[in-house]
């Protein structure tokens, strides 16, 4: 899918470049171990592991320059496109989730190699980031703990119980079964906390948190959304469980950010225009297709903020008729509860924090597809916090641009390590009037 898969926050020719990969007369070495002959190249691959994409950067660890960036859909999808149908799904069939995300790993860093020329033992160490399930999974964790309260993953209940030291976790890429270097390491930055997993971390590397006075709002969009208030001295930080729909999933006409997809929509008073990814024939909405739907819907009266048609007898707008796409009430209805998880999210963060979305400096908007959301459309059907528009910042995938900030630096990935153990983290669904807000966030209207 068309996602941006750099961060404008983060120029890795900026970091003083210390990677744990170095090599000195002929020999590579991994923290100062001897782990290879020296070949030509030293590459590392930074991967974000997300439950609709994955994300992978093909990073030179001796000049700091990414030299491929792809992305996959993440072919767990046949376990189902959240994370507790995943869990659920892992707990029958151990193991299949893992070798179908490997498979797929292994096939893009064959062609990666095709590509530039050379052999996949020049990566020396793997970078991977990911909600907690996802980074879980890919480590061969049992992650049937995540899905039951307290939804804590059994490294989380073993740093709290002292048995760890850090809820990071380090392999071998071949106990891994991971096509690189046999000596590789495979390094995950730490969890936060519950679903607030190292895709966050990573997030807090590319933003550079450590260094923030601001107070600074980071939204990371996706099936699972992250969301994140704070500064250097105090950060909150909660997972709300959106679910698929604004990436297309159970939405009749929604489909991921592929060329064809509708990405606007406006009523010219009879009919609706739109704009498809590189100008293909329509063949569904993306995700910024229907936040953009949804707005002009409000805008003209078309629908009412409960998602009510002006005619109530009518279950299906006929979109484009000629194309056969409709909308229907069930999808409005599917989209308003992913909607208010993201609203639950933000407004509980907000409040817990102590501000109010005029106090917030800039709001880091990040995942793959709210790079092309119109913040406006956003803003007015309540899926973004009212934020002044010249205070958001769209940052593509932070998290990838995290992990390869971790890749080139010691003093990153020993600053995360450090940072993550003093974030306040919110269970949503303990929140006393957590149902009250859910059903306010329903509603397709600005965030009071």
């Amino acid at each position: 899918p068309r996602i941006l898969t750099h961060t404008v926050t983060n120029d890795n020719d900026a970091l003083a470049l210390s990677p744990r990969v170095t090599h000195q007369d002929g020999t590579v070495y991994y923290n100062q171990e001897p782990v290879d002959r020296y070949r030509g190249h030293l590459y590392g691959l930074a991967i974000d592991i997300g439950t609709t994409t994955v994300v992978a950067n093909l990073v030179d660890l001796e000049n700091g320059e990414t030299v491929s960036v792809s992305s996959f859909e993440n072919p767990q999808r046949f376990g189902g496109s959240d994370i507790m149908n995943r869990i659920s799904y892992d707990g029958e069939f151990q193991g299949e989730l893992r070798r179908s995300l490997i498979a797929a790993l292994n096939s893009e860093i064959m062609e990666m190699c095709a590509r530039h020329s050379f052999v996949r033992q020049e990566i020396y160490e793997i970078v991977v980031v990911g909600n907690t399930t996802m980074r879980d999974i890919f480590f061969r964790q049992d992650v049937q703990s995540i899905g039951q309260k307290p939804y804590k993953s059994l490294i989380e209940h073993e740093y709290r119980d002292g048995i760890r030291s850090t809820t990071s976790l380090t392999e071998k890429t071949r106990r891994l079964g991971i096509r690189a270097n046999p000596k590789a390491t495979v390094y995950s930055l730490p969890l936060i906390a519950s679903h607030v997993g190292a895709d966050v971390a990573a997030d807090l590397v590319a933003l550079d948190i450590t260094s923030q006075n601001e107070v600074i709002m980071l939204v990371d969009v996706g099936t699972n959304t992250e969301v994140i208030v704070g500064n250097a001295k105090r950060m909150v930080a909660a997972s709300c469980p959106a679910g698929p729909a604004f990436e297309g999933g159970g939405i009749e006409y929604g489909m991921p950010a592929y060329p064809g997809a509708i990405e606007s929509v406006k009523w010219n008073g009879s009919e609706f225009n739109w704009t498809t990814i590189d100008e293909e024939p329509p063949q569904g909405l993306c995700g910024s297709g229907l936040i953009s739907l949804l707005a002009e819907l409000r805008r003209n009266d078309q629908m009412s903020p409960k998602g009510v048609f002006a005619d109530r007898k009518q279950r299906i707008i006929p979109l484009l008729p000629e194309h056969g796409i409709t909308f229907s009430r069930e999808d409005a209805s599917n989209l308003a509860q992913a909607k208010a998880a993201n609203y639950c999210g933000q407004y509980i963060v907000l409040r817990h924090f102590g501000c109010a979305p005029e106090d917030i400096t800039t709001l880091f908007l990040a995942g793959g597809f709210a790079n092309y959301v119109n913040l406006q459309d956003a803003i007015e059907i309540g899926f973004l916090a009212p934020v002044s528009e010249e205070n958001v910042v769209k940052i593509g995938n932070a998290a990838v641009a995290g992990a390869t900030a971790v890749l080139l630096s010691e003093k990153k990935r020993s600053d995360v390590e450090a940072f993550v153990n003093n974030i306040e983290h919110i269970e949503l669904e303990t929140t006393p009037d957590f149902f009250d807000i859910f059903v306010e966030g329903c509603q397709f209207k600005p965030m009071a």
